[in-house]
């Protein structure tokens, strides 16, 4: 028996709406065509760098607030930055903004510290700009899906 992959989805819902999109990942994650990937989803408070060393690839999902990503994703960075630094070299990941103006200013703070980290940006982020709209979700879904995807058919 192969071992399962590990997939980790860290992603801020504060609202309704962007608990839609992070239950989208999470779908698309679990698709049943998937079938050698464990998928971890967390509130970035509730998740730190022990998930993050846990896993095989991470997916992290943001609001963007006052052009930055929200507090929580940054905290979440905060505690597991150097716990995880050495240990996650190359680690594959992704991600989404739910941003209600552009996205380009929470875009450069994931992208500086996941440079920091030396993580390696494997699917092009997801921008959900402006006004909520129901593609936002299949996008999601379909972010997720390939990020396990890929994980089970060992692109990475």
């Amino acid at each position: 028996m192969t071992d399962r992959k590990k997939l980790l989805v860290v992603a801020h819902a504060p609202s309704p709406n962007t608990l839609l999109l992070r239950e989208a990942v999470q779908k698309g994650a679990d698709h049943p065509d998937i079938e050698n990937v464990e998928l971890r989803v967390l509130a970035p408070l509730d998740a730190g760098p022990e998930d993050v060393l846990w896993c095989d690839a991470i997916v992290l999902g943001t609001t963007e607030n006052l052009g930055y990503m929200s507090g929580a994703l940054k905290d979440f960075f905060d505690r597991s930055y150097y716990p995880c630094l050495e240990q996650t070299q190359g680690l594959p990941f992704t991600f989404y903004i739910r941003a209600g103006h552009d996205g380009t200013g929470t875009r450069r703070a994931i992208d500086t510290i996941t440079t920091g980290l030396r993580w390696r940006l494997v699917q092009e982020p997801l921008l959900c700009r402006g006004e909520f709209r129901d593609e936002f979700i299949d996008q999601c879904e379909q972010l997720g899906m390939t990020m396990a995807a890929s994980l089970d058919a060992g692109l990475f």
